[in-house]
């Protein structure tokens, strides 16, 4: 069964497994001694000076000498490479704002724990792990409100998630607020939960952490060829007899414990991001769902080694906010230089596919021009017969500056030369290029008039490679045709153009 799970998720699987077993020898504090000096260093989390960290102190954090240090990046590698992965399956799902409705939704879940341990057991109402229980349910009862007014009332989905999101909020505050009221409750910890208290989390946050995330991770590999298709096709799913209702409900469970454990480090109000950034810068990368998760992952985890490193060379900046923002240039990094979707990918792309088309446009009309004054078939005639810029625009009707610009770039990659009575004349690999560019046009105008039944006027004068346009089974019984009529190999079909032939 290993052999079938996705490689991300057994890898992670196996470094988290890990986590928990050694984790204890890993996160060792140190000795009190080690910990009053690190405690006086620059580079340790519990100094709030603000002044530019000294080389031994930016050493110190890169080689997690401080044992607050290593806890800390330590549980929050973990969470953002574990909330990576299900911000991946939650963006391909479109339910990027459910992930925000579970960690509003978890606030009052908070304030309800805190007074129940307070009321039944004196003096324990700061137990994580009941705390944290008790988002988890609130957290679930919100995503259950949400989907009961989507499917009994009329109320849009979008109008849903902001009720949920806001009542339950309110509803947390006001908790918060009478919890303050109490003598042993003091709310400065439960605050921690609304922006996150990365600095005191302590070793045995991390195993939980590390536990839980590998929970998710395995059930997210065992369940992963199921959440795909969830994601991308539903009906599909149901169609096939998949239980997608229960489906459904279990990745919002994943997304909840997700939330939840990461209210610790970077806050509810903050945790949504550190699992859909990751995820959308991931995007820009590939197209590929196991790959995407890949990037997610390791976006999530590099964003968040790297928040905790500049909060801890400069302690007064939040690890939670400054964890996000990295999340947030490393989007920006990927929105720029994706290989996919990048910004100036699509540019240079779009650059090249113009160019290619303005040489395909060029080439057309000198083949034309000459085909005009010489007639078929090719000889070697064609390669010797000049022509001149004027006649080229006289074809086309083409501004004098955009058609000096592409002969010139025609000139330089080979495909025209300058003649010696004057004008250019086409090299072999230029007339091979002409003779193909003109062909392909040709198909796809037959293909238009043939197929689509386009007047002669509306024929599209697109350059593009008909193999890109046609289906195969199309392009052979077009070229079936040509060959009744022209015979031979690769026939040149004649203009549909008088005008041009």
């Amino acid at each position: 069964m290993l052999r079938s799970l996705p490689k991300l998720i057994r890898v992670s699987s196996c470094v988290l497994l890990w986590a928990c077993l050694y984790c204890p020898q890993v996160l060792a504090a140190d000795t009190p001694a080690a910990v009053h000096k690190n405690v006086q260093d620059a580079g340790s989390l519990s100094n709030r000076q603000l002044s530019w960290p000294s080389g031994e102190a930016v050493w110190g954090v890169l080689t997690l000498r401080d044992y607050n240090t290593r806890v800390v990046m330590f549980s929050t590698v973990v969470l953002g490479m574990v909330a990576g992965v299900i911000g991946t399956l939650m963006l391909l799902r479109r339910r990027a704002l459910v992930g925000d409705v579970i960690s509003h939704s978890a606030l009052p879940g908070i304030g309800v724990a805190f007074l129940v341990m307070e009321t039944f057991w004196p003096g324990s109402g700061k137990s994580l792990s009941g705390l944290l229980l008790g988002a988890f349910l609130s957290g679930i009862f919100g995503m259950v409100c949400l989907t009961f007014i989507r499917k009994t009332t009329r109320i849009k989905e979008d109008a849903a998630l902001a009720l949920v999101l806001s009542v339950f909020f309110g509803l947390g505050v006001v908790l918060l607020t009478i919890v303050q009221s109490i003598p042993t409750g003091s709310v400065a910890g439960l605050q921690g939960f609304i922006l996150g208290k990365t600095a005191s989390v302590s070793a045995d946050d991390v195993q939980l952490i590390a536990a839980t995330a590998l929970v998710v991770l395995v059930l997210c590999g065992l369940l992963f060829k199921e959440f795909v298709v969830l994601c991308f096709d539903e009906g599909y799913a149901a169609s096939q007899g998949w239980p997608v209702h229960w489906l459904d409900l279990l990745l919002l469970g994943l997304v909840s414990v997700v939330t939840v454990i990461g209210m610790q480090s970077v806050g509810l109000l903050l945790v949504v991001a550190l699992m859909i950034v990751p995820a959308a810068g991931a995007r820009f990368w590939t197209d590929r769902v196991g790959s995407m998760a890949w990037i997610s992952a390791l976006l999530g985890a590099v964003s968040a080694a790297c928040g905790v490193t500049i909060s801890t060379l400069f302690p007064r900046l939040p690890p939670g906010p400054v964890i996000v923002l990295a999340a947030t240039c490393g989007f920006s990094v990927s929105l720029l230089i994706g290989t996919k979707r990048g910004v100036l990918h699509r540019l240079w792309h779009r650059w090249a596919l113009q160019r290619r088309l303005n040489r395909h446009t060029l080439l057309r009309a000198c083949f034309e021009h000459i085909e005009s004054a010489l007639g078929l078939p090719i000889t070697d005639a064609w390669l010797q017969h000049p022509f001149t810029l004027p006649q080229l625009s006289s074809h086309r009707t083409w501004p004098r500056r955009r058609l000096e610009h592409w002969v010139s770039a025609a000139e330089a990659d080979g495909l025209l030369r300058l003649a010696s009575t004057g004008g250019y004349c086409l090299t072999v690999s230029g007339l091979e290029a002409a003779r193909r560019a003109t062909r392909n046009h040709r198909l796809w105008e037959l293909y238009l008039m043939a197929y689509a039944d386009t007047g002669l006027h509306q024929v599209d004068r697109s350059a593009e490679r008909i193999e890109h346009v046609l289906d195969p089974d199309i392009l052979l019984d077009l070229k079936h045709q040509l060959s009744l009529t022209h015979p031979g190999l690769d026939p040149l079909p004649p203009s549909p153009h008088p005008m041009e032939s």
